[in-house]
């Protein structure tokens, strides 16, 4: 945080989407002083009330019997140490899962209440929803006479990735609509249509491996081929599949017009049913399934990571450009931006923080001044923009109280 020359004022900045705002309010002038020598104390205005937490616990509660439900009911076809056996393998590809994305989110880590949610409806609610349409669909297949020759791939390559994308989609939906200021890009998208997914996949995993072992013949030989390419081999298909929806409804939020922003929602989600089709379709014609997995699938997986990578570094841009604003009139100064915005910045500011036992105030400070980017470019964009203005002035009160705890010392950050 050494000090540095003001930046002289610049011209109004232009959001990607084409939308001109505003330059943000200049500092006042003691926080401009503070910006550039580290001086000034800045009381903590008050955050917004419990009202979304409240609803989020509501909302965390009601999954919970829903997953309840379809615990029961899965039980019910499988056993309970079937179940158990089933849980216990199905931890393996959640928990390469988890921590995939929880490397995703460090970035700009999403709330904790969300990204429960998100589990939750994935593990419970899209599961139900594909088991209820899956027994509706059935029964009126069988109101028409009964299946015929080609009910299997009908159910596995084009009923199957309809029902449970669109089921799984919906849990992102709601996540947007009810937290909307916590879903300000595709790495949202990605993140919350990943917890989507595992959760799903955690489910529908248990109901494999649980099911397999009840049929089994001849002490268990039927468990591990299944074991290896859903446990092993592909535990990110789910995820790769929704995380589709997920990063168009991101990039959807930033859009600034009605028309594009159903259009590329609409482009995700046919994408995320069309790979999950071609997972579930291509077992009908191909002959070696591990074969097929090389040429296919693994670069579908390898295209991905680049796409987060992209992804991932697209929104390290977004938070130095949206913190440049804030510096150029006086809230920070351009060192401050470099340590705040930028990987290699974060980890010298931590090591320096750890060593004067204020890691915890920094890592505050950091998740504060993204947070600010974010809500930022919300008001650029002009995507709920008088929630993203109050989050603007809770959050600049924030980074100045944060500068004021970290700067009881004298401490370079450079």
């Amino acid at each position: 945080m050494t000090a540095s020359d003001q930046p002289s004022a610049t011209p109004d900045y232009t959001a990607s989407a084409g939308v001109t705002a505003q330059r943000p309010m200049p500092a006042p002038a003691e926080v401009a002083s503070e910006a550039q020598q580290n001086q000034l104390h800045f009381g903590v205005p008050p955050r917004r009330g419990p009202g979304l937490l409240v609803l989020g616990i509501l909302g965390v509660v009601a999954l919970a019997f829903v997953l309840l439900f379809v615990v029961v009911y899965v039980i019910s076809a499988i056993g309970t140490d079937a179940f158990a056996l089933g849980g216990v393998l199905a931890v393996v590809p959640l928990a390469v899962v988890f921590f995939t994305v929880r490397w995703i989110d460090r970035w700009e880590p999403e709330p904790r209440l969300a990204v429960v949610f998100a589990f939750l409806w994935g593990a419970g609610v899209a599961v139900l929803l594909a088991l209820i349409a899956g027994a509706e669909i059935d029964n009126v297949i069988a109101a028409l006479g009964g299946p015929g020759p080609g009910y299997e791939f009908f159910s596995a390559a084009i009923q199957a990735p309809i029902v449970e994308e669109l089921g799984k989609a919906l849990g992102i939906l709601v996540i947007f609509w009810v937290a909307r200021r916590h879903f300000d890009g595709p790495i949202d998208g990605l993140v919350y249509g990943a917890w989507v997914a595992g959760g799903f996949a955690f489910t529908e995993n248990i109901l494999y491996f649980g099911s397999e072992l009840v049929s089994l013949e001849g002490g268990g030989a039927g468990l591990f081929p299944i074991f290896l390419v859903r446990g092993l081999m592909s535990p990110f298909a789910h995820v790769m599949f929704t995380a589709c929806t997920g990063i168009a409804l991101g990039f959807a939020a930033r859009s600034t017009r009605a028309s594009s922003r159903t259009g590329i929602l609409v482009a995700g989600f046919a994408l995320a049913i069309g790979l999950h089709a071609l997972w579930n379709g291509a077992l009908f014609f191909v002959n070696d399934f591990f074969g097929y997995y090389v040429i296919v699938q693994f670069p579908l997986f390898m295209v991905a990571i680049v796409i987060v990578i992209y992804l991932r570094k697209q929104e390290e841009k977004l938070t130095f450009d949206r913190l440049a604003e804030y510096a150029s009139v006086g809230w920070f100064n351009r060192d401050e931006v470099a340590v705040l915005a930028t990987a290699r910045g974060r980890r010298q500011a931590l090591v320096w923080a750890g060593q004067n036992n204020k890691r915890a105030a920094m890592q505050n400070y950091i998740q504060d001044a993204t947070r600010l980017a974010f809500a930022r470019q919300r008001i650029i964009t002009g995507r709920d923009r008088i929630s993203a203005t109050t989050d603007e002035a809770v959050l600049l009160g924030a980074v100045v109280e944060a500068r004021h705890v970290l700067t009881g010392a004298k401490h370079p950050l450079r």
